[in-house]
């Protein structure tokens, strides 16, 4: 079963070769909820794998970002004890950008732009400073 948070990244880490053959890197996110008028802030870690570790590479700390993954968990026997262990495993991420940042980049669109219509090579133009 897969899942989304969304959240604003806070910390990444770098990636560590648990053995010759398996590879992970941790990030954090901060999630802020605002429950009956109270803001309420919860802190999650992930981990991605294996060729997942080069995703969290595309988003800056500070970014909002949507997180996909699955819930992993494994039991841990030594000693007579038992321990178990939960792992959050992302394997897609998505920035989310805020209206600021989308209007930027419309404005920047050429697309958008006006085509020059009246004008023609053979104008010439008497304002110019040089």
């Amino acid at each position: 079963m897969s899942y989304e948070l969304t959240g604003k990244l806070i910390a990444k880490y770098d990636t560590v070769q648990r053995t010759e053959t398996f590879k992970v890197r941790e990030f954090a996110l901060e999630k802020s909820d605002d429950i009956s008028g109270r803001t309420i802030v919860n802190y999650v870690k992930f981990q991605c794998i294996q060729d997942k570790t080069e995703i969290i590479d595309k988003v800056n700390i500070g970014d909002m970002v949507k997180i996909y993954f699955n819930i992993k968990g494994t039991k841990w026997e030594k000693d007579g004890k038992t321990s178990y262990f939960t792992n959050l495993d992302a394997w897609r991420i998505e920035q989310i950008l805020n209206p600021a940042t989308q209007q930027n980049a419309q404005s920047n669109d050429t697309s958008a732009m006006e085509p020059l219509d009246n004008f023609t090579s053979n104008e010439v133009a008497d304002d110019l400073p040089f």
